[in-house]
């Protein structure tokens, strides 16, 4: 019969349907609710709770109840392996996983392709890895980046600078919006070492771009907002006026708090609250049932998109084996999520789907792009 998820977002958790019985499709959430992980999965547990219930509430999935168990890893390898293993002894379908690949692999270690583990809030494009049944459900840094270049190129900017920090993600976005900005015209002119979390001082880079011919028509980096909020204010202080486009960390990381020292940054990232949009309805709903908002309904809305993976491949196998499941999932096609539609490309196990780029106008965010 299909699932229909805007039949779920909209279901009232007051005036439910007979509650559904049989055997549950039992999914299970390894969450990093630590102050390392929380500010993805905390959000995230609360939506897929939360959207568990509006499922069952309208009947299940043609009929068969949904149940979520969801295992704390509290920032450690060790609970980590802990809790996979706790799940896969609860004989659950498939696990959302954990933002970090410092945990994502240990869950893989433990898994070992018994069973599918879709990470709600990673972009870690090494965590893709369809052979163990492993598969993003946010897009890749290989995607964020490349879009991130795609749109600075029809802005019409030329140039750009890069502060990054060797290794993944601080080092990988850089890298890669290197290689597509020059690739379509552009020229990266400098690029800025520094210590992601750790640095607030930005002195020595801020009188280096200072010091160039001309400076760049943008900053781009996968800093924190709280370092890149210090770093706009250390370039202005030395006369350098330039535009600034951050990763999804600048949302991840409570970048609209920073205030006026933001003003105008553009950032990628994994959804736009348009009105009346799924993830708004989510996060109004959820607000609704709970008396708060989602602390960041990206993140809630990409923790219903991997329930909605897993339905998808329920509903086209009629399987409650995990390996049936992950199969399914690496060939899903066109799964109508809050955040957007997924498809899994033959191989890969990162989904395509849209890169929004979003600018700060007066604190809030405004829709600067879709790319894809």
């Amino acid at each position: 019969m299909g699932f229909d998820i805007d039949a779920v977002l909209a279901a009232d958790l007051g005036d439910c349907a007979p509650a559904p019985s049989g055997d549950p499709l039992k999914i299970g959430f390894a969450a990093d609710l630590s102050d390392l992980g929380g500010f993805a999965d905390a959000p995230a547990s609360q939506a897929a709770a939360y959207f568990i219930d509006l499922i069952n509430c309208t009947g299940g999935v043609n009929g068969t109840p949904l149940e979520l168990t969801i295992q704390n890893i509290e920032g450690d390898p060790d609970v980590t392996q802990r809790a996979a293993q706790d799940l896969l002894d609860a004989g659950v379908s498939a696990i959302l996983g954990p933002p970090f690949p410092d945990f994502g692999f240990p869950l893989l270690q433990v898994t070992a392709g018994q069973v599918p583990v879709l990470f709600v809030a990673s972009t870690e494009p090494t965590l893709s890895d369809p052979a163990q049944m492993a598969f993003l459900v946010a897009f890749d840094d290989t995607a964020q980046a490349s879009a991130a270049a795609e749109f600075a190129l029809d802005q019409g900017w030329t140039t750009a600078a890069t502060f990054s920090s060797p290794g993944p993600y601080f080092g990988y976005n850089p890298e890669i919006f290197t290689e597509v900005f020059e690739a379509g015209g552009g020229a990266v002119i400098a690029d800025y070492n520094y210590v992601p979390i750790e640095d607030v001082d930005f002195s020595s880079q801020a009188n280096e771009m200072a010091n160039l011919d001309a400076p760049p028509d943008v900053v781009y980096s996968a800093m924190l907002a709280f370092q890149a909020a210090i770093l706009r204010g250390q370039l202005d202080g030395v006369g350098v006026d330039t535009r600034f486009l951050i990763t999804d960390a600048f949302e991840a990381t409570g970048g609209y708090a920073e205030g006026e020292a933001v003003e105008g940054f553009y950032h990628t990232t994994h959804s736009f609250p348009a009105p009346g949009s799924r993830v708004v309805i989510l996060d109004e709903g959820f607000e609704a049932a709970t008396g708060a908002a989602l602390e960041n309904p990206s993140f809630g809305g990409l923790a219903a998109d991997a329930i909605a993976m897993v339905i998808d491949a329920f509903l086209r196998t009629g399987s409650h084996d995990p390996a049936v499941i992950g199969a399914a999932i690496a060939e899903a096609q066109g799964v109508e999520g809050v955040t957007g539609v997924l498809s899994y490309p033959s191989g890969s196990g990162s989904p395509i789907k849209p890169v929004y780029v979003h600018q700060v106008v007066n604190g809030a965010p405004s829709l600067a792009a879709t790319i894809g």
